[in-house]
């Protein structure tokens, strides 16, 4: 049985889940499910490109998942409540499920990046905060709500 996987031949999805106007930033960032292509279930494998001036996702931690980056092409700006870091080829972070600093990624330059993104698959007893906007997501699919607990509409 053949295991590798036909990177071209996975999915390829574009832009973001968030509420508008948060989903902007994240709007030409490509993202596909290595993870899920190879059938696994503890945790997640994403390939992920970032456009000129995309961001990975809005400034986020998570409460149960770890999650992990590797830059594989370009250069990015790692931006985490200690400040600004540039991440090129051959670097990674790691983030720690629990810790509440805040990261994502932005692609400040003129060129495409490419990034690895490994990270748990904890839905059920995962949520998160976004510090810099009035945003959390909620355990299993519980959705995006205000910091006051009021839901967003559902897209």
């Amino acid at each position: 049985m053949v295991k590798r996987i036909d990177v071209q031949a996975v999915p390829r999805a574009s832009g973001s889940g968030y509420p508008s106007p948060f989903d902007r930033p994240c709007a030409a960032r490509t993202r596909q499910r290595l993870g899920d292509a190879a059938g696994l279930s503890d945790f997640g494998v994403n390939l992920l490109r970032l456009a000129p001036g995309a961001w990975s996702s809005q400034r986020h931690w998570h409460s149960a998942e770890d999650e992990f980056v590797y830059v594989l092409e370009g250069e990015l700006v790692l931006i985490t409540d200690t400040g600004e870091e540039i991440l090129r080829p051959g670097d990674c972070a790691g983030f720690k499920a629990g810790v509440h600093d805040g990261h994502h990624l932005q692609n400040r330059t003129d060129r495409d990046a490419v990034v690895l993104e490994v990270g748990a698959r904890k839905t059920a007893d995962d949520e998160g905060d976004y510090p810099d906007i009035d945003l959390r997501f909620l355990k299993g699919d519980g959705g995006y709500v205000h910091k006051d607990g009021t839901p967003y509409p559902r897209r």
